[in-house]
């Protein structure tokens, strides 16, 4: 479930800004005028004239489709053209073909690594840990052979917008207050959490109101330290929200989901402390593990992943969890001071395989919008780093529990 782009983008579970077409939620009336005022604004401005087209048809074991009445109308100030085509064979199927255009002006609020006290999961967490010395997986050859070595990473975030939504999945902070509205799951309600959640009418959705995609919403409770995210979100009119599916998390709990069940995403991991965010960028580090996708999975999964999404058992293919590493000898010095950052945090948390989808030759980095990002240097840099560059790890002498997040 996950992803949006920029010259081939890819958007969580969705390529080019394009994702999943999957079961209609049984309600989609037009959204009502906001109640509700999220920490997360967003301007959009000026009309380009550029049409990229890309399409990416996978296939997979489950079938996710909307078809959303709201109406929202985006606008650009940048008119690159880009093309991109991937087939694959996975656990659910997405097809999507559109025309968008790339924009800079979005201006979400980002999160830093602690927000009004909060940290994003114990210290000890495994998505806090530094992996840089951890052993390499005895099968990291096959993964990375079978994924695609040549395949080059690719940012799925940035500034602007794709398809009319944000580049990458925004998210909203909340505060104690917001009011609690009630989630009606269409599509995984018997592994999703219960609401009601803290959720605005008005919460960004990933790929805009218009998104076909994974239209994933995250919302950060920072009074509570409390974490909501919903996949295949639309809003109804009484306040409430459809969903295909739903996870809540406590940010100071090391407590995983119960194995076998999804969350918002396909690993059944959360999904907003993989996001590449700005402030930490700017900031000089980012501390945590990151989240990528790749065209296909196993039908396995590897702690702390809960979930898996695929039906083939081909055991060199990436199971859901696999944590990549970029090698310490991959040389980073030539880079821009923002993508230093980026990889060096590969070389230290490395990232999670957490849902299938990518872009044609390419390994999908998730990461959330901002005005600041430079979209053609994020581009530029990190397509010379391809997956040959990095190895599988093995993590399992880090468990303490498996049904914990807490690493040794």
């Amino acid at each position: 479930s996950s992803i949006n782009s920029l010259g081939g983008w890819v958007n969580n579970g969705m390529v080019c800004g394009f994702g999943p077409a999957a079961a209609t939620p049984t309600s989609q009336p037009s959204p009502p005028a906001s109640t509700s005022t999220p920490a997360q604004t967003f301007t959009f401005t000026a009309s380009p004239t550029a049409t990229p087209v890309a399409t990416q048809i996978p296939t997979n074991t489950y079938t996710r489709t909307a078809s959303p009445s709201a109406t929202k109308t985006l606008a650009a100030t940048s008119t690159p053209t880009f093309t991109a085509v991937a087939s694959a064979t996975n656990t659910r199927t997405r097809t999507a073909t559109a025309t968008a255009t790339l924009a800079a002006t979005l201006t979400p609020t980002p999160i830093p690594t602690q927000a009004a006290g909060c940290q994003y999961f114990p210290a000890d967490n495994i998505w806090n840990r530094n992996i840089a010395n951890v052993p390499v997986h005895s099968n990291s050859n096959n993964f990375i052979n079978r994924m695609g070595a040549s395949f080059t990473l690719h940012p799925d975030f940035g500034s602007g917008t794709w398809g009319g939504g944000p580049i990458g999945i925004p998210y909203v902070i909340v505060s104690a207050g917001q009011q609690r509205v009630a989630i009606h799951y269409t599509a995984y309600g018997n592994e999703s959490d219960a609401g009601p959640f803290p959720v605005p009418t008005n919460a960004p959705i990933e790929g805009g109101t218009n998104g076909t995609g994974d239209r994933h919403v995250l919302v950060v409770d920072r009074d509570n330290c409390m974490l909501y995210e919903l996949y295949h979100a639309y809003p109804n009119a009484d306040g409430s929200w459809n969903a295909g599916s739903g996870a809540k998390w406590s940010m100071g709990s090391d407590a995983l989901r119960p194995n076998g069940w999804t969350s918002a995403d396909a690993a059944g991991l959360p999904v907003f402390p993989g996001l590449v965010r700005y402030d930490e960028v700017a900031a000089g580090a980012i501390r945590h593990a990151m989240r990528f996708t790749a065209d296909a999975s196993q039908m396995a999964h590897l702690w702390p992943a809960r979930h898996d999404a695929s039906n083939s058992t081909d055991p060199n293919l990436p199971p859901m969890g696999l944590r990549l590493r970029l090698k310490a000898g991959v040389n980073i010095s030539g880079y821009s001071a923002n993508v230093r950052v980026i990889l060096q945090a590969l070389k230290d948390y490395g990232m999670f395989m957490s849902d299938n989808d990518g872009g044609s030759n390419q390994i999908g980095l998730i990461g959330a919008p901002d005005s600041r990002w430079n979209n053609s240097d994020l581009v530029s840099s990190l397509s010379n780093i391809h997956l040959s560059d990095f190895e599988a790890v093995d993590e399992s002498g880090l468990m303490v529990d498996s049904n914990s997040g807490q690493s040794r």
